[in-house]
């Protein structure tokens, strides 16, 4: 779907021995060799990614089971919309302020070690969880292990954002970016329908599950073969760690995009009062709000599959807005709900419009970056995106708690279309953005 006019910024390092003497790979070959039928799944032809992508899906269904868990278990254990609110600033404070060195790391040191190690220091924390769940030790306790698996979070994402595109050839890189968020979402639909099942049962288990197939995703980084040579050593000062940020600052087209999925993420996060509707308004129990977690995944995979079987975007920034006011829109719905089903749709329409949202910003972000600030740019992205979902969060507990649980959620999907308007008139090279392919390095 991306095919940069230069490529140089964003070379796809094969290994060596994968690497033909004097011809392309096969597969490049044939990406690279011309107008074609569009081949919807082109970046699974690489093995690394096939790895890469099996792995994350696992580990995504595992986060997700373990998120359920902690929601109902605070929840249960509290009946306090702001206890569920500092799940989300406990969540965020580590990835605002380790995600800058935590880019600093990708950029310097191997990224697949880094995401190997996070992942492994992460899954003993939930593993501690599944303890103190058993033993109903404090809700400070698991507060304190959620903050280091946030830390874990933070270090982790800025090198595993920034080795996608080390994967496949840059030809392929937004198809790779559709799948990868596609994966996501699978794995988010999965994994609270499974995680309402088991909290059901057995809340503990849940934490077990969950660390389980956090060390099959580490388990399936291990063999993946990539050629990472980081540039020349450069001591982390802060004019080094602050690239990310003059970066983004400079890249316009990047810095409205990630202002747009602040914002829009940082208002609409009804997901973590989602255990409060389940039990107060819709009356559905842990399995209703574990298929009320899995539908925005389930609506983000119909997305993802229109998205791969269709024509790119032909005015991604225009898309970008109306699926975002959209987003707004679905929002506000939900939050006036009553029944069920209208719900379970509403939070259907918000995954697969924000999908949208997804494949635009993260295809420009890394298309966009050179690859050896990629790492650093990553971590701004995670800093806006990442800490916002998590922020997100603890704003609808707040509010939730001092002026309802409803408000709440209205409030946010009014202010996320309020967002999309600002961003449209002050940044006007959204409207104006075409097609995904035409994007390329900035080299000014």
């Amino acid at each position: 779907m991306s095919d940069p006019r230069d490529s140089s910024e964003l070379a796809y390092e094969q290994p060596d021995d994968q690497r033909p003497a004097s011809a392309a790979a096969p597969a490049e070959a044939a990406i690279d060799s011309g107008p074609q039928r569009r081949d919807p799944y082109a970046a699974f032809r690489f093995a690394n990614f096939a790895l890469f992508q099996v792995g994350w899906i696992c580990a995504v269904i595992g986060d997700q089971i373990m998120e359920v868990a902690v929601g109902w278990d605070v929840y249960q254990r509290t009946h306090d919309a702001l206890s569920l609110g500092w799940v989300g600033l406990v969540s965020a404070a580590p990835i605002i302020l380790l995600a800058l060195p935590a880019g600093h790391l990708a950029d310097r040191f191997d990224r697949r070690k880094i995401v190997v190690y996070s992942q492994i220091i992460r899954t003993i924390c939930v593993l501690a969880l599944a303890i103190l769940s058993y033993r109903h030790d404090s809700i400070g306790a698991m507060y304190t292990v959620l903050f280091i698996i946030a830390m874990t979070k933070a270090v982790g994402w800025a090198a595993r954002s920034a080795m996608l595109p080390a994967l496949v050839p840059p030809a392929v890189f937004a198809n790779a970016v559709n799948w990868n968020s596609s994966g996501f979402q699978v794995s988010a639909m999965i994994g609270p329908a499974l995680g309402g099942m088991i909290v059901r049962w057995n809340v503990p288990l849940a934490y077990v599950i969950a660390a389980v197939l956090g060390i099959v995703f580490a388990a399936m980084m291990l063999p993946l073969k990539i050629r990472y040579q980081p540039p020349k050593s450069e001591p982390a000062t802060l004019r080094s760690l602050a690239v990310g940020v003059r970066f983004v600052l400079h890249t316009k087209i990047i810095l409205a995009l990630i202002t747009l999925d602040l914002f829009a993420v940082l208002l609409g996060g009804a997901v973590y009062l989602l255990p409060i509707f389940a039990t107060v308004y819709l009356h559905v129990g842990a399995v209703g709000f574990g298929w009320l977690r899995a539908a925005p995944a389930l609506g983000a995979v119909v997305m993802g599959l229109l998205i791969a079987h269709t024509p790119p975007f032909k005015h991604a920034g225009r898309a970008m807005l109306w699926a975002v006011a959209g987003f707004g829109v679905a929002t506000i719905a939900f939050g006036l709900s009553r029944n069920f089903w209208f719900s379970l749709t509403m939070l259907f329409l918000t995954g697969a419009l924000d999908n949208i949202s997804v494949l635009v910003r993260h295809t420009l972000v890394q298309v966009l970056t050179p690859d050896a600030m990629r790492g650093r740019v990553s971590a701004v992205n995670n800093i806006f995106i990442g800490a916002s979902n998590e922020l997100g969060g603890f704003e609808s507990g707040v509010t939730a708690r001092f002026f309802g649980t409803i408000t709440s959620v209205v409030a946010g999907g009014i202010g996320t279309i309020l967002v999309v308007i600002l961003v449209a008139l002050i940044w006007p090279q959204v409207r104006r953005f075409g097609s995904l392919s035409d994007a390329k390095p900035d080299d000014s």
